[in-house]
């Protein structure tokens, strides 16, 4: 019991309320701090998403179709970083799955909950986070996400869906038209990006 003094539970509740969140705030600036000093420790995350590709057509996860169409560069990176065999997708629609990735929250809490729904970039993502913390952020080919990518420092995207050949992509300078096939022009973006467009001295984002 304090005694000599006039605090009651609701100006007590205010003054702990306080302290956390002046901890929070300090814990927070030494972990950016920490991160930003030690970044040549961070990993760098290339993140390849595609459309309907199932574990077992990945050389990697030793399925009955890696001799069918190998994989050797998807499997040279999967053995020199992390293979997950226990992970699951919250919805299997294309648009609504980028959108959980992109946020780490359900469909009806991120809302895009079916192809075609308009994506709110306000809210918070990864590449956002990881921007944060120094990272540089990229991603080329298929958002499916409507709108202007937000936490990223480079971008191109399809429009939609997008076409397999010669397809407009819309840049953070507006609407234009590659020629060429698709899957071969995104590719060469991300290793332009590797190669030439980015910080070599900051950790990376490439999607």
């Amino acid at each position: 019991m304090l005694t000599g003094c006039r605090t009651t539970g609701k100006h007590l509740y205010k003054k702990v309320n306080i302290v956390t969140r002046l901890a929070t705030r300090t814990l927070f600036f030494i972990l950016i701090t920490g991160s930003i000093l030690a970044a040549d420790k961070r990993p760098n995350i290339v993140f390849i998403f595609s459309d309907d590709h199932a574990p077992h057509a990945i050389g990697a996860y030793d399925g009955w179709l890696k001799g069918v169409n190998p994989t050797p560069s998807i499997d040279q990176l999967a053995s020199q970083g992390m293979l997950f065999r226990n992970s699951f997708c919250t919805n299997s629609i294309c648009g609504p799955s980028r959108a959980v990735i992109q946020t780490g929250k359900h469909s009806h809490k991120n809302g895009f909950m079916n192809n075609g729904d308009k994506f709110n970039w306000n809210q918070q993502t990864f590449p956002k986070l990881l921007q944060a913390v120094g990272y540089q952020t990229a991603i080329f080919g298929k958002s499916h996400l409507a709108g202007k990518p937000q936490g990223y420092d480079t971008w191109t995207v399809l429009p939609g869906q997008g076409l397999y050949y010669n397809p407009d992509l819309i840049t953070p300078q507006g609407r234009t038209t590659i020629q060429g096939y698709c899957t071969d022009i995104v590719t060469d973006m991300g290793v332009e990006f590797l190669e030439s467009g980015r910080d070599k001295d900051k950790p990376f984002l490439l999607m």
